[in-house]
Formats: C-alpha cells, structure tokens, sequence
C-alpha cells in the first residue's frame, strides 16, 4: 500500500474520528445503539485510514494528495 494522504488529510480523519467517537458513545447513552453502530464503524475507518495514510476511496477515484513519490 503506497500512502495516498498528505499530513494535513490525516490530522482531519483523526479529529472527525474523535468526533464520530463522542457522537458514537453519546447516541449508544442514548439508547440509538443503531445509530451508535454506523458512527462506531465510521470512527474505525477514519482511525484506520488516519493511521496508515492510505484511503482506498482515493484510489478508486484516482486521488493523491500525498506528494512523496
């Protein structure tokens, strides 16, 4: 897996996996546990890719904003 994101795009996927992980917990407090599900499984992949700099969305569209080569 070749890094796709530049540092900025993986310090956004971290904080929006922070904020899916507080609206996570507070929608399962709230006993929306569905909705606690969706936003679990968003916060594991904005973490996953925030962590190893590489989205496969970006290359299904041919993206890179990474600028190593």
């Amino acid at each position: 897996m070749k890094r796709n994101e530049n540092s900025t795009d993986r310090v956004l996927r971290a904080g929006g996996a922070v904020v899916a992980g507080i609206a996570a917990a507070t929608a399962f407090n709230n006993d929306s546990s569905t909705l606690g599900v969706v936003l679990g499984v968003v916060t594991v992949v904005l973490a996953a890719t925030a962590v190893t700099g590489f989205c496969p969305a970006y290359t299904l569209f041919g993206v890179n904003t990474c600028k190593r080569k």
